[in-house]
């Protein structure tokens, strides 16, 4: 993990003007870009497209919240958050063959901004240590954890950041630290139930009747516990299919479990036909409290799990389609 926090004190932004407007200057300048157009977004409450103009330049200003908030740049499938102010006068230089990287903001805000593509780089070497760490015993990776949250303290505190974008990230860190935590018992969990036999499930098939999971008895079962509503579900969706073909006519069954609630019953059967979703597609009993779901402590979804033809859990926390390991591990078993 990166212990070391590059601040980029005010006399960079010396030579640069100072907006006092009530809106936010942004100047893009974007290497190898992948587009033409660039996505700046804060949820669903806002979105902007901003075309690249005759200097080779992205530029757009907009009026922010008072105080401000995150936003974030796309161009294409990469992407950055930002903290935007009115008030705010930023250029941004990146190169998308290095993207993270080589991100260098200047200007007013240039402080707070530069700091979240460093922390960006952080985070994104810690996600990387991660699948070391869930093989860690609860001591050590608990230790990782506190480590960590220190470390992103130390980037905050004192560093004369806008106010508001620190009340925003100090609650987050206690909050990452606690969904870590949670992430790695359900790791642990899930590797207890390797090799046991795994719990039944008896669900509503989108085709007419019941599925149930001794009726897959003999061939391997990849199940997606899914929602219409999950942002990251629909995100695999396509890899699913691509999986699903790869193995059509092979010994492997592809199971698509919904936990919809009954009022997104209607929305689920919908989906299914208007995303043409292939494999077996059923819906859970009791959504969340179903037993199938509780038995396998799903709290958090996409959720994958592979079972062997035997009916025993190979994967009770299986690779996600758009995962290479997960046809890896395929290879290996489905002929």
């Amino acid at each position: 993990m990166k212990k070391v926090f590059f601040l980029f004190f005010a006399a960079i932004l010396s030579g640069f003007a100072q907006n006092t407007s009530n809106t936010v200057s942004l100047n893009i300048k974007i290497a190898n870009r992948f587009s033409d157009t660039i996505i700046i977004s804060q949820g669903r409450t806002f979105k902007q497209k901003v075309g690249i103009n005759k200097n080779g330049v992205f530029q757009t200003s907009f009026e922010t919240s008072k105080d401000g908030g995150l936003y974030r740049l796309n161009d294409g499938n990469e992407g950055t958050t930002m903290f935007l102010k009115n008030g705010y006068d930023l250029t941004l230089t990146l190169d998308t063959k290095d993207f993270d990287e080589t991100i260098v903001y200047k200007g007013k805000g240039a402080n707070e901004n530069n700091y979240l593509a460093k922390k960006a780089l952080s985070d994104e070497k810690f996600e990387m240590d991660l699948e070391a760490l869930f093989d860690a015993d609860e001591a050590t990776f608990k230790e990782a954890l506190a480590k960590k949250k220190a470390n992103d303290i130390s980037m905050i505190d004192g560093k004369g950041f806008d106010e508001t974008l620190v009340k925003m990230l100090r609650p987050s860190f206690d909050q990452e630290e606690k969904f870590l935590l949670d992430y790695y018992n359900q790791k642990v969990a899930a590797k207890k139930m390797e090799g046991i036999a795994s719990p039944s499930f008896d669900y509503e098939n989108h085709k007419g009747g019941k599925t149930k999971l001794e009726d897959l008895r003999g061939k391997y079962v990849y199940i997606d516990v899914w929602a219409t509503w999950c942002g990251p579900c629909i995100a695999e969706i396509p890899h699913l299919k691509k999986v699903e073909a790869k193995y059509h006519g092979k010994n492997i069954e592809f199971v698509s479990i919904s936990v919809d609630t009954d009022k997104d019953y209607e929305k689920w059967k919908k989906m299914v036909v208007s995303k043409e979703l292939g494999g077996i597609q059923l819906f859970a009993d009791k959504n969340w409290t179903s037993d199938f779901i509780k038995a396998y402590g799903i709290n958090a979804i996409p959720r994958f799990i592979l079972i062997g033809p035997d009916g025993k859990v190979i994967k009770a926390d299986a690779a996600r389609p758009s995962s290479a390991s997960l046809t890896e591990l395929l290879d290996s078993l489905v002929k």
